[in-house]
């Protein structure tokens, strides 16, 4: 009998996967790949040696997907940040899988460092940033590096489709 927390966790980076190559425009009417060697494609990453590479690439993102009840988002984007390092990736972010609920309202958590880099990497001021797509931050006392801004699995595609297309 397979694990049951693994079959779930691998249907959440299935479903994160197909999503964002759905709503990317990166597969044909049938749900295929338009072209199966474009380096823009979302995919699930191999496991390979001892070091992680994170659950599913979207160039230029690593994503790190939890389907888990209880959230640890500090630890996980530490992870995130580590395995993005590992595959090569500039950003390392979370997304966290909502109960009950369409893939496109996961939850994607970005460190504060990782957000402001993607910020100036689109040209836009935080205002427009949170605007743009819809983050909320939270603040976890005074330790910085427990940080974090959530946005949607829907309006993170829209950043990755403009950061794709350079657009500011």
């Amino acid at each position: 009998m397979a694990n049951p927390s693994k079959t779930r966790g691998t249907a959440w980076e299935s479903a994160v996967r197909d999503h964002l190559n759905e709503a990317l425009g990166l597969v044909d009417e049938t749900g295929r790949l338009k072209d199966i060697f474009s380096a823009l494609n979302v995919r699930r990453a191999a496991q390979e040696g001892v070091k992680d590479v994170g659950d599913v690439h979207c160039p230029p993102f690593v994503l790190e997907c939890k389907d888990v009840k209880s959230p640890a988002v500090p630890t996980w984007l530490r992870q995130a940040h580590v395995e993005a390092f590992h595959a090569g990736y500039p950003y390392g972010v979370v997304v966290h899988k909502l109960r009950r609920a369409n893939v496109r309202l996961g939850r994607v958590h970005f460190g504060v460092r990782t957000w402001t880099r993607v910020r100036v990497a689109l040209g836009v001021s935080t205002r427009e940033m949170c605007e743009r797509y819809a983050f909320a931050p939270a603040v976890r006392g005074l330790d910085s590096g427990r940080w974090y801004l959530t946005t949607d699995v829907e309006h993170f595609t829209q950043l990755v489709a403009d950061m794709r297309a350079g657009v500011p």
